[in-house]
């Protein structure tokens, strides 16, 4: 998240929302602060809240493939709204998600936004 709304590049947010689901239903929802961002470390921090899925804006394969390594599913290209609307148009099968992977190459170039 980033003033209030998703952030588009996962790498750069402000800070998480992590919400417990009971029965399909927001029971309730948090907010916790990064630790510095360094490569492939934000995957085991939020494994470590027992976190079983992430929706970003826009993720590299990479940090995809390190969440599934935590047994944690990535979607991606979720349009920027607030945290609530965005987990219950999920958990009402309305979200959409278009594939908004954030590539970085080898000359650092950046393809989503910042």
């Amino acid at each position: 998240m980033e003033n209030g709304t998703l952030c588009s590049h996962f790498g750069h947010c402000e800070y998480f929302v992590i919400a417990t689901v009971q029965n399909n239903q927001i029971s309730e929802i948090i907010e916790k602060t990064p630790p510095a961002h360094e490569p492939g470390l934000y995957p085991r921090w939020i494994a470590s809240f027992g976190v079983t899925d992430v929706i970003a804006g826009g993720m590299g394969q990479k940090a995809i493939d390190l969440f599934n390594q935590q047994n944690i599913n990535a979607f991606v290209g979720s349009p920027i709204k607030g945290a609530k609307e965005i987990i219950e148009d999920f958990l009402a099968g309305n979200l959409s998600l278009n594939a908004n992977y954030c590539n970085h190459d080898d000359q650092h170039e950046h393809t989503c936004q910042h």
